[in-house]
């Protein structure tokens, strides 16, 4: 697929990072932000992460220095109005995302595509919309120029054209898009990752184990397997019938709460950094470095794979 004109709405931790995604690989982009000095700020970020993809042998020093060039700044919505695909990544604010895709129908091509990288549905951002059909969600995960996924989710309105479309032009980026074909409150990803932060808030807040018990438990145990093989892929190769029988004697007595247990809510509410673990004794910035650390060797691990 050749070169696409691509239209980024938001420069923020989303925002930047998706400019850079398909910039990376030769597209026009342009990113649109509030402000010039915010903009610059996205692209001095963008500069710090692809001499990151450089110094971890992702990305040769000639194709990094190119990528910049090919990302125009704006504070002018209208600049979007002739882009193959605009991508919507401001703050959570649906009001605003509702505005932004009544200029946005109104100004673009019936061609273009609308989407939303965002964790609302494609059909809660169509009020202000008449071409509904070129709508869809785009659920990029943080960051994105690390994280392989793209939840896909045209919703009722989508058209199967758009969608395919969609899909194409992601996946030509090397993102790993994912259609999910029926729309649900918070995707495929975050319904996962918080059935299981609910469990494991459950289980500190019942005294059942410490923090560090319970994150260790993950992190040496299926948190090493999940990566190649998906919570359905793992169940059905360790023996579907035991994994049943199993689960039917468990599953009834795991967290079923309707929101965060008061013992971990409560600590919102206090000052300096809140989080179960004492913050002040722990260096945060380390283990965010180890952690992309562990997401460069990743890529490097999904690169070698396609050789």
């Amino acid at each position: 697929m050749g070169a696409e004109k691509i239209a980024v709405i938001g420069n923020g931790i989303i925002g930047h990072g998706v400019a850079q995604v398909f910039a990376s690989v030769g597209h026009k982009v342009t990113m649109i932000g509030r402000s010039r000095a915010s903009l610059d700020t996205a692209i001095g970020k963008i500069q710090e992460s692809l001499a990151e993809f450089v110094r971890q042998d992702l990305l040769s020093a000639d194709d990094a220095k190119a990528v910049p060039g090919r990302i125009n700044l704006s504070t002018d919505l209208k600049d979007a109005a002739n882009a193959d695909l605009v991508i919507e990544a401001v703050t959570e604010d649906l009001p605003l995302k509702l505005q932004i895709f009544g200029e946005l129908d109104a100004m673009c091509p019936p061609t273009t595509i609308l989407a939303s990288s965002s964790g609302q549905p494609a059909s809660a951002l169509v009020a202000n919309v008449k071409h509904r059909d070129r709508v869809i969600a785009t659920h990029f995960w943080y960051p994105p120029q690390l994280i392989p996924l793209v939840e896909v989710c045209g919703g009722p309105f989508c058209s199967p054209a758009v969608l395919a479309r969609t899909v194409a032009i992601i996946r030509g980026t090397g993102k790993e898009p994912v259609v999910i074909e029926k729309e649900v409150k918070g995707f495929i990803g975050n319904r996962l990752q918080f059935a299981l932060l609910r469990e494991a808030w459950a289980l500190w807040a019942e005294g059942i184990a410490s923090a560090e018990a319970i994150d260790a438990v993950v992190r040496a145990s299926f948190g090493r397997r999940i990566g190649i093989t998906g919570p359905i892929e793992s169940a059905d190769i360790g023996g579907l019938a035991t994994m049943v029988n199993f689960g039917n004697s468990l599953i009834p007595d795991l967290s079923t709460a309707p929101q965060a247990p008061d013992k971990v809510a409560v600590l919102v509410t206090q000052s300096g950094m809140p989080g179960i673990y004492d913050w002040r004794k722990r260096d945060a910035g380390a283990l965010r470095a180890r952690r992309m650390d562990e997401l460069f060797r990743w890529l490097k691990a999904d690169r070698d794979n396609k050789k």
